[in-house]
């Protein structure tokens, strides 16, 4: 897959191939439209938002249809996108062959057949890849559950993503248990939805998780913007429902800096389960009073966080900033 994104995340690749394009275009009317889709279709391929980058690729193509760099990257987004038998068809229909193309048609091949082998002929809203072997009962119950979240999600904040979300399942026995538990640090997001396919043995783990990556999927389809940690974290805490009730953590109340930089940087455990409690509480406070559409106007924030600070989107939807939600609270602990 590194090969794949490679080849659509492309940003400075595609600048560079239609530089010369560019400079004759400068004497045309057209030129400032076609730039903006170009810088459109790079922003969008960045983010993951194939859908978007579709679109603006579809303008690119109508005014250099021959271009093949265009075309390897419309290749790309079909498979992005789960589309393989699309993903082969367009790539047969072309009058060259090169590397990436024959990558794209064995690697769609391939997961046309791990599909078929599994029995699964609709994935709904996820495109599924599987890293290692897993249980087709499990992968049906796996989907299953997501479904179930998506359509929850989706209610919550009367959003529908446009695009398939990748839910990659793999194989691992670098996890350390924890209590009775293992610690389930491997399942993550980061624009694909990644969990170990030994979580589907503890029932009582894999619903809050899957609820808990995929809120973090839908508010990665919502904006192009960088969330804060604690925004990102914290409504996903309040939708899985796995830290409810936990007492106040000991320790310094962090700041809004901590809050909003990687947890990931911090080695001591008490540090970041301090972190998570209160991006939790921030995000509670803020949907506390906000009455029945509080999920709708938080999907209004991510929104605007394309064009307006944290502070401005919080204000202009919840009348509330930031340092509301952490030191308010604090002072009633």
């Amino acid at each position: 897959m590194k090969k794949v994104l490679g080849l659509i995340v492309l940003g400075v690749l595609l600048i560079a191939s239609l530089h010369v394009t560019r400079h004759f275009l400068q004497q045309k009317k057209e030129a400032e439209t076609f730039n903006r889709y170009v810088d459109e279709f790079n922003a969008c391929s960045e983010a993951r938002h194939w859908k978007c980058a579709e679109t603006h690729l579809d303008f690119l193509l109508k005014e250099l249809p021959n271009d093949t760099n265009l075309q390897m990257h419309y290749a790309g987004i079909l498979f992005e996108q789960g589309r393989y038998e699309e993903c082969i068809s367009y790539i047969e229909s072309r009058t060259f062959r090169s590397a990436d193309f024959e990558f794209l048609v064995e690697k769609s091949k391939l997961l046309i057949r791990e599909r078929d082998e599994l029995g699964i002929k609709d994935f709904g809203h996820f495109r599924l890849e599987l890293d290692g072997y897993a249980d087709p009962i499990e992968v049906q119950e796996a989907l299953s559950v997501l479904e179930i979240a998506y359509d929850s999600l989706s209610n919550l904040f009367q959003f529908y993503p446009e695009n398939t979300i990748l839910v990659v399942m793999y194989q691992s026995k670098d996890f350390q248990g924890v209590g009775d538990h293992p610690d389930w640090v491997g399942a993550v997001y980061d624009g694909k939805l990644r969990f170990p396919a030994n979580l589907m043995q503890y029932r009582e783990l894999y619903r809050p998780i899957l609820f808990h990556e995929l809120t973090h999927a839908f508010v990665h389809q919502m904006t192009r913007a960088k969330v804060p940690l604690w925004l990102n974290e914290g409504i996903a805490q309040v939708i899985d429902g796995s830290r409810n009730g936990r007492p106040q953590p000991s320790g310094p109340v962090p700041s809004l800096e901590d809050l909003t930089e990687s947890f990931t940087k911090h080695s001591d455990r008490a540090t970041v389960e301090r972190l998570y409690w209160y991006s939790q509480k921030m995000v509670e406070t803020l949907l506390s009073d906000a009455g029945d559409d509080r999920f709708v106007k938080l999907r209004n924030v991510f929104v605007d966080l394309q064009k307006s600070s944290v502070d401005e989107a919080l204000m202009r939807h919840f009348c509330k900033k930031q340092g509301d939600l952490l030191y308010n609270f604090v002072e009633r602990k």
